[in-house]
């Protein structure tokens, strides 16, 4: 039985947006886009107090092109400091280094892999300027101390949600904590465009120097100019960057949004599986706090083989992957700015145990089983 790791939850609704999309000429960023980011924004915020005209959702091309926007928003500089988990895609640091920032690394929790909120402070120096928290797996960081540290600092969040659809915090949907909220829309995400990315805030200034940079600091945005309410002229006020999204992309995400939740549901239901299985077992599972929902976007198990584990698993026939080798890890970031393993040893120990598992909609209840099987057969 041959089992990929991921498999993207694609119908004749996707197919028939795309197709719709592009009949209708609009290739690029346009009303299918405007649609999404208004649809994605409701969602986001439905239930909250927060009025429709003091929040905003802004699409982009990736969730790198996201962060990085958000952090030139908040007015990142050269010489700033940014605290990040250390287990984490290598993107979170990347954008820090765009602005000739510094990416300050922080240990991780051993049972959630988010970034351990107790050692923050130790982290913050008179040049930090924000704390990215990343949501490993789907499950939402310790959002509450988190918050009440970065504002006893005066510093500000960006929140790493690229695994996070749908996930909530003590009731509240991720995207409504953070001073400015990144998601992703790559192919193997809950919610999948292809490429991609969403940000939300509440923050009017935030909002729009993200949408005037993410079409090279111009003043108004194609579909503005194109359109029969808006004329040719521009003007150039930021320098900016090529990061809008398209509207084939967008058609993408509307068909996705749309059964959001019951892509959830078939996620769940893998995890559900997995658990059943694992309970008791040598197998290391996924640690929920019982205060927050994840998305399921990770199942990822710790085990005490885990080279061996992959290994015997890719024989079966099993695709796994593995969430994350840690930033300190990585040799131009270690060489830059002197990170040492021994001062991330949370990281290390979950980096040498963890193994990703596959968990999609489209996994049949076979399937699922017989991973689960192999796992047992060979985790030690």
């Amino acid at each position: 039985m041959e089992i990929p790791f991921h498999k993207a939850h694609i119908t004749e609704d996707e197919i028939n947006g795309v197709v719709a999309a592009v009949k209708s000429g609009w290739l690029t960023m346009g009303p299918k886009t405007i649609e999404f980011e208004k649809k994605f924004n409701d969602y986001v915020f439905a239930g909250s107090k927060v009025s429709s005209e003091n929040r905003f959702a802004i699409s982009f091309n990736s969730a790198t092109a996201t962060l990085h926007l958000a952090l030139k928003a908040i007015g990142v500089k050269s010489g700033d400091e940014v605290i990040i988990p250390t287990n984490t895609f290598v993107a979170t640091a990347e954008v820090v280094t765009y602005f000739g920032a510094i990416p300050v690394l922080c240990d991780v929790e051993y049972d959630t892999h988010n970034i351990d909120a107790s050692k923050i402070n130790a982290c913050i120096t008179p040049k930090t300027k924000a704390i990215i928290p990343v949501d490993y797996g789907g499950q939402l960081c310790d959002m509450d101390e988190i918050v009440a540290v970065a504002r006893g600092h005066g510093i500000k969040i960006i929140e790493d949600a690229a695994h996070c659809l749908p996930s909530s915090y003590k009731g509240r949907r991720v995207g409504t904590i953070a001073d400015i909220t990144c998601f992703s829309f790559y192919a193997t995400k809950t919610l999948a465009c292809g490429e991609g990315g969403m940000a939300v805030t509440t923050n009017f200034d935030y909002a729009k120097t993200m949408k005037i940079n993410r079409l090279h600091g111009i003043s108004r945005d194609a579909w503005d100019r194109y359109t029969a309410k808006g004329n040719w002229f521009y003007e150039v006020v930021d320098n900016g960057n090529k990061y809008n999204t398209t509207d084939i992309h967008s058609a993408l995400g509307l068909a996705q949004l749309a059964k959001l939740e019951k892509m959830y549901d078939m996620r769940k239901k893998v995890a559900d599986i997995y658990n059943a299985a694992f309970a008791g077992s040598a197998v290391i599972m996924p640690v929920i706090r019982s205060d927050r929902e994840t998305s399921w976007h990770l199942y990822a198990i710790k085990v005490n083989n885990r080279d061996e584990l992959m290994a015997k698993l890719k024989e079966s026939g099993i695709s796994t992957s593995l969430h994350f080798i840690p930033v300190h890890r990585q040799p131009y970031y270690a060489a830059k700015y002197g990170y040492k393993k021994e001062d991330y040893p949370v990281s290390e120990r979950v980096y040498s145990q963890s193994v990703s598992l596959p968990i999609y909609p489209d996994m049949t209840e076979e399937q699922i089983r017989y991973v689960a099987a192999k796992v047992l057969e060979y985790a030690k």
